[in-house]
């Protein structure tokens, strides 16, 4: 299986990609000599990291029969001083709400998307530390 993307330059440090029919837009900021119009290239990459996760997730618990009414994945990264900067580690905290929300169901969901089927996540722990944690209606859990 092939996937590819188009990339065309809008001007100063501005981006359009074409991703499947979708257009995603970056830029840099001010200080590289962008309009910091939309997100940098390498933050998309903790978006990428997120959004993975979290279809893996909404699925898994779907099929365990989990309710929940809310789900927020924060990622917290670490970039390395020297240039270029790279991601150093990557730090995930899902926050679930809701009645009913079970933190061994929410664990084995989270572990399951990091271990198995986040192909992200398997990409990224090639290159840099990847660890989480789960809150559930504010209280830290795991």
């Amino acid at each position: 299986m092939k996937t590819s993307a188009t990339c065309i330059w809008q001007g100063k440090m501005a981006f359009s990609t074409e991703l499947g029919g979708h257009q995603v837009a970056t830029d840099a900021s001010v200080a590289y000599g962008g309009d910091n119009g939309a997100a940098s290239p390498k933050s998309l990459m903790m978006a990428a990291l997120a959004g993975c996760t979290g279809v893996d997730v909404v699925t898994i618990l779907g099929k365990m029969r989990m309710p929940f009414s809310g789900l927020t994945i924060g990622v917290e990264a670490e970039l390395t001083d020297e240039v270029p900067a790279v991601f150093r580690s990557m730090h995930l905290v899902y926050s679930f709400t809701g009645e009913g929300v079970e933190a061994d169901k929410a664990k084995k969901a989270v572990q399951l998307s990091q271990d198995k089927y986040c192909g992200v996540s398997f990409m990224y722990r090639r290159i840099m530390e990847l660890s989480w944690e789960i809150v559930i209606n504010g209280q830290k859990v795991v």
